[in-house]
């Protein structure tokens, strides 16, 4: 017996040995690490652990979550753990000084636990009350705080050293830590993991498909949400200002002119394109349409500039008529001429 307690002792030890190895081993894999990224390597390592444990364990889970529970379940779950996130979200909007916000998120907590039956039903965000985004790690960032290094956190996924102090608070403003019997509130953890993992199948699967780098895809993507996060106010899409497409521009207003047809729009006619018209030339000046027409041009008001008259032909026998007349080719259509008013 007492053999067999020294073998295990020695077989734990052996094995914690093994994991410090295996993170050293990460560690001294990046040569250069990335600015902003100095632990590259043992992160790598610690992201590589994390996605071979989503791979195996977290996400066969998910997809056997989703196809035993239908959507609208799956929906009551991700709005009672959203209304549950509005409390400590107003907390951190409240010691950023951000009133506004902070009374909005506790509306949308008495409103979805009153009327939304705890929270199953999602009723603030159909009264316009806008989702906020926001926990202690911003609220630090707020009041400047630097970020710090990049980190993986095991199981948790991507951080800084302040995001890493910040989830910290936020696991003791979290009304799902005072839930008694212990099993209970672990269990409520351990089924927003799953359902969040189970809402999030999609992207992993584009990541898959697009990243040809996951670490680097990822970590570049939390630190610009997180920046964007900071910088914007730690509002979400929801909350900023949507441009209106449903108005449409006014039409341009066309007037007639002194000549009769001054600034109209082109248009067409018997299959000839027609042409906004313009003064006409000089007084005096005419031109031959066509045969057996006679038509000439009026007289233009004075100081007007000339227009020159257009070729509807194009070919080496031209037919030029004045600025305010179209004449079909007779050449090519045979059709009478005429004067447009």
């Amino acid at each position: 017996m007492l053999t067999t307690r020294i073998g295990g002792a020695r077989a734990f030890r052996l094995g914690k040995v093994a994991v410090a190895a295996t993170l050293l081993a990460g560690c001294a894999t990046v040569q250069t690490p990335t600015k902003g990224d100095p632990f590259e390597g043992f992160n790598r390592t610690i992201f590589t652990v994390n996605d071979k444990v989503d791979q195996y364990a977290l996400k066969p889970v998910a997809k056997g979550y989703v196809w035993i529970t239908p959507q609208p379940v799956r929906d009551s779950v991700t709005n009672f753990f959203s209304n549950i996130g509005d409390v400590y979200i107003a907390a951190n909007n409240l010691l950023q000084l951000k009133i506004t916000d902070g009374v909005e998120d506790i509306m949308r907590v008495v409103i979805n636990t009153v009327f939304g039956v705890g929270g199953l039903f999602d009723v603030a965000t159909l009264a316009k009350l806008p989702k906020h985004d926001n926990d202690l790690g911003l609220t630090l960032g707020h009041y400047g705080v630097p970020a710090g290094p990049y980190l993986v956190l095991p199981l948790f996924g991507p951080s800084t050293v302040r995001d890493a102090v910040g989830s910290i608070g936020n696991y003791y403003v979290n009304p799902l830590s005072y839930i008694h019997p212990d099993g209970l509130s672990w269990a409520l953890y351990g089924l927003n993991i799953v359902n969040t993992r189970a809402n999030l199948l999609s992207a992993s699967d584009v990541l898959e498909g697009a990243a040809l780098d996951k670490y680097s895809f990822v970590r570049n993507a939390y630190l610009q949400r997180r920046q964007y996060l900071l910088a914007n106010g730690s509002r979400n899409s929801q909350s900023q200002a949507l441009p209106n497409y449903d108005e449409e521009a006014p039409l341009p207003k066309y007037d007639d002119g002194e000549g009769g047809a001054a600034g109209a729009p082109a248009a067409a006619a018997a299959g000839t394109a027609g042409a906004a018209a313009k003064p006409a030339p000089a007084s005096g000046a005419a031109a031959t349409a066509g045969p057996g027409s006679n038509a000439a041009a009026p007289e233009a008001a004075s100081g007007s500039a000339e227009t020159p008259p257009l070729d509807m032909n194009g070919g080496p026998e031209t037919t030029q008529i004045p600025a305010n007349q179209l004449v079909p080719p007779a050449s090519r259509f045979n059709f009478p001429s005429f004067k447009l008013h």
